[in-house]
């Protein structure tokens, strides 16, 4: 009901800027409202506060968020699609603070894991259910000597190897006194000293890098595959990323991550048009036409593609060039049960780990299976990942126990090979744009929300010759009195 009312709220109240006799108003067209479109028309409003553009968001979904989005199960609300935020994400952590947004960090006891094979369990961490800090702590050290006396130093350098990589990304955090507006993907990429993990798989670099090849064929293939659902040949920077979600001090959005989304969309003064998709774009010669399926047609001086083109079907006139692409699907099913410990080779469920990560093997039906919730004792809500849909055969094979199914089918994310190929940012040659060329570097949230704010320095720029205004800090947040509805 909540969900209801809030996006209710977004569609009836957002109004187009009025303009007088002596200002110019640009029409900017957005196709998405995923965290990429949501975070570019925050960054035009705040790069360019004198409002002179009305903003127009498209999107075929009945709510706001694109791949962010949440689930219900026995009445508990999950993350169904983009799931953790890192700790140097600098943007979602504004954007949660300036929203008045809640944090949800995950809990101080550390999942137990187990690296599956098909038959048997390679490896496996101590557990205990005791809620003792030091005992909690002491199975923590516990399981960090196995872990390195199993896969040696590399597991340091497997650190090292992601805080240097954040440390590049942190680049794009710096003051716009010193940071260039990129117009495309390599330059932005190499600025960073970025580029060159994106010529290379994730496996020649760490073999490069004399990584252990068990740690490369276990745990660094279980993460990869938990968080891209692929293994060690996508492209180093995308694997780099990959490693860095399996770290510590994690968090998301206490209710979902769309409502970053829908949050940012509610203070930026924008026209949202939902459940409407945009089938064909047609350059007039200083203006775009965009036509939706719903029979409607809209009229713009700016367009901009914030999702990725990888899987759409919208008709460009004239057409444009882009690596093809193909989208990483990752089937997601939430399971109310209990899974069945003889599929394990095990006697009791508790014996299960309480994620179950697996090691690159085309005869295995899931890359993970995570506990979400323990209800009772014989009720336990899991959430699997797999790179096909499960059968209802195949679920009962390895659930005891299965009282409510939910499947969802993701095109999560490109599927990333080495060398890249990237997309332009511009389209054409006028004003035609594309955020998710970047996300072919690595996608998570945070990277389209990098993506869009240079994105908009990129429009303003192009639009006028005078810089966007460099006053934006990363520590600051927005006044409440410009919030449109502060009960969103």
């Amino acid at each position: 009901m909540l969900t209801t009312t809030l996006i209710t709220l977004i569609t009836l109240t957002l109004t187009l800027t009025t303009t007088t006799s002596t200002t110019t108003t640009t029409n900017i067209c957005i196709i998405g409202t995923g965290i990429s479109g949501s975070s570019l028309s925050h960054f035009l409003r705040h790069y360019s506060p004198t409002q002179t553009q009305t903003i127009h968001l498209f999107d075929r979904h009945t709510k706001p968020g694109g791949r962010m989005a949440t689930v219900t199960i026995g009445g508990d609300t999950f993350e169904a699609g983009a799931s953790i935020l890192h700790p140097k994400n600098y943007h979602a952590l504004n954007f949660t603070k300036m929203l008045g947004l809640g944090v949800e960090k995950g809990s101080e006891r550390a999942m137990s894991l187990g690296i599956w094979d098909g038959g048997k369990f390679l490896f496996k961490t101590v557990d205990s259910e005791s809620k003792s800090a030091v005992v909690q702590y002491l199975v923590s050290v516990v399981n960090s000597v196995r872990m390195l006396l199993r896969y040696g130093v590399s597991l340091l350098k497997m650190n090292t190897f992601v805080e240097v990589t954040v440390d590049s990304f942190l680049k794009y955090y710096e003051s716009t006194e010193t940071r260039p507006i990129f117009s495309n993907v390599e330059d932005m990429l190499k600025w960073a000293g970025l580029y060159d993990l994106t010529t290379k798989t994730l496996e020649d670099e760490l073999v490069g890098l004399n990584f252990s090849p068990l740690l490369i064929q276990e745990l660094i293939t279980v993460i990869t595959r938990i968080n891209y659902g692929q293994s060690v040949s996508m492209s180093g920077l995308a694997g780099a990323v990959s490693l860095a979600g399996s770290g510590g001090d994690l968090w998301a959005v206490e209710g979902g991550n769309w409502q970053m989304a829908a949050g940012l969309l509610n203070r930026s003064d924008v026209t949202l048009h939902l459940q409407e998709e945009i089938s064909t774009v047609t350059n007039l010669g200083g203006l775009y036409e965009l036509n939706s399926t719903n029979g409607n047609s809209y009229t713009c001086q700016v367009a901009v593609v914030a999702t990725p083109l990888d899987e759409l079907n919208i008709q460009f006139t004239p057409q444009i060039s882009i690596p093809e692409r193909k989208l990483q699907h990752t089937y997601t099913t939430f399971i109310r049960g209990l899974l069945n410990p003889a599929y394990f080779g095990l006697d009791k469920v508790s014996d299960i780990p309480e994620l179950v990560g697996t090691i690159e093997n085309p005869e295995l039906p899931f890359t993970c299976i995570s506990v979400l919730k323990q209800n009772k004792v014989n009720d336990v809500t899991y959430k699997m990942f797999s790179r096909q849909s499960m059968t209802d055969a195949l679920l009962d094979q390895i659930f005891s126990i299965r009282n409510e199914t939910f499947r969802i089918n993701w095109g999560a994310y490109p599927h990333y090979h080495a060398p890249e190929k990237f997309a332009p940012f511009m389209l054409d040659d006028d004003h035609l744009y594309y955020i998710n060329a970047f996300e072919n570097a690595a996608s998570t949230m945070e990277t389209g929300a990098v993506a869009a704010e240079n994105m908009a320095r990129l429009i303003l720029s192009r639009l006028s010759d005078k810089k966007p205004s460099s006053s934006y800090g990363l520590k600051t947040s927005t006044a409440d009195s410009n919030l449109q509805h502060p009960e969103l």
